[in-house]
């Protein structure tokens, strides 16, 4: 709280870089008090998360099995690849702290009975499978046995496997949960899997968690090679949020350096509120190239959490927060073949509005649907959209994001 608090201080206060600047009463442009303004109106939220977050983050303990789910509880399995670190050897219990390689796991996760879609009933502070998510079956597992499992056939169907990669400011736990929420939420099936990196877990940790990610890019890239090569796996769809969008950027254009083209074409990815620099994006789509389908990027105008990174980044736009109205967007997605989606009009649970790529897992069975019977568009082309959360599509791609998300 304190260290937030400090942030919000720091920004408030900052002044531009020019030596030519004028104090703020005599900015004959305005800027200056354009961008105090825009700070002012991201401290309300920012402080609202802080207290959110002093009043208790989940611990190791909300991993501890709970016993058997009651009547009416639903069950899904999550398999991790993480490069965090184990507290302890053969413990699925994992830390902010680097490890040296990549560990695996696999939880079975219980939602309770009055499960709520696009919400996570946390644990408060213990798991109770009757009201709260709960963790009913874990094992590590070592690589071999993850990869058997995640590729083995499910019925004569060609395996589907859905990918997740968590954001800035989120440790295992919650990153877990998350995903058990949102396979549940779509119906999906086929093996989930949770790419874990090291985030510290703090709102203060944003340098650090950079670092995070760019470190376990190979690991991501290793994995996603690996699984595309199994004979019997589909299509493998890949979900970055965030920084995690970040990762998943940085391992798409790994691979394609690498000459993985093979792997790339097995592919569908979706970068949901990507914290990336927009001019450092384009230069990644130039490297990676097109990809069928074409990449997705889901993003929002009001995303207060990117406005707060671009601002920390001397106000460079994050592609997380860009106006698909804008024609030089429009024109940047057809050029770099990428689909564009603003789900601005989609609820968040944060007062950020960060994570509305959440409430797409609960659209999915509708999507699905739409998709199979023609009535939902369906497009498969690059370009700018708008998600339309009341009718069906406004000639936009939605069942192909709502897809992604369901990991299809």
């Amino acid at each position: 709280m304190i260290a937030l608090a400090k942030m919000i201080q720091r920004l408030l206060s900052a002044r531009p870089k020019s030596p030519n600047a004028r104090p703020l009463s005599v900015d004959r442009h305005g800027e200056t008090a354009r961008r105090r303004t825009r700070l002012l109106s991201l401290a309300a939220p920012l402080l609202a998360l802080a207290v959110t977050a002093c009043a208790g983050r989940l611990g190791p303990d909300a991993l501890r099995e709970a016993g058997d789910p009651p009547p009416g509880a639903q069950q899904v399995t999550i398999y991790v690849a993480t490069t965090r670190q184990r507290a302890f050897p053969d413990a699925n219990v994992f830390t902010a702290d680097r490890g040296n390689g990549v560990a695996y796991a696999e939880f079975t996760v219980s939602l309770p009975p009055g499960h709520q879609s696009g919400k996570v009933e946390w644990p408060n502070p213990s798991p109770d499978p009757g009201s709260t998510f709960a963790v009913v079956q874990q094992r590590t597992l070592d690589e071999a046995a993850f990869e058997a499992a995640v590729t083995r056939r499910r019925g004569d169907q060609p395996t589907k496997i859905g990918v997740f990669v968590h954001g800035y400011n989120t440790n295992f736990q919650e990153a877990l949960f998350r995903m058990a929420q949102m396979s549940a939420d779509a119906r999906v099936d086929g093996p989930q899997i949770l790419f874990a990196w090291p985030s510290e877990g703090r709102l203060s940790g944003y340098i650090a968690d950079k670092d995070a990610a760019t470190y376990s890019r190979d690991q991501l890239a290793a994995l996603l090679t690996t699984l595309a090569k199994k004979p019997g796996v589909a299509k493998i769809t890949v979900i970055g949020h965030s920084m995690g969008g970040w990762l998943t950027a940085e391992a798409l254009r790994q691979l394609r350096l690498t000459g993985q083209d093979a792997t790339i074409r097995r592919l569908k990815v979706v970068l949901a509120a990507p914290d990336i620099d927009a001019d450092v994006f384009c230069q990644q789509m130039a490297v990676i190239g097109r990809l069928s389908p074409p990449l997705t990027v889901l993003v929002s105008r009001d995303d207060k959490a990117l406005s707060v990174s671009g601002f920390v980044a001397d106000q460079h736009v994050r592609v997380g927060a860009i106006d698909v109205r804008d024609p030089r967007v429009v024109e940047a997605a057809r050029k770099y073949e990428v689909q564009v989606v603003d789900i601005s009009s989609l609820d968040a649970t944060d007062p950020l509005g960060h994570d509305r790529f959440i409430a797409l897992a609960a659209l999915y069975p509708k999507l699905a649907a739409e998709a199979q019977s023609g009535d939902g568009g369906g497009l498969r082309q690059a370009g700018a959209y708008v998600f339309d959360t009341v009718g069906t599509t406004l000639a936009s791609p939605f069942a192909m994001a709502g897809s992604a998300v369901a990991g299809q």
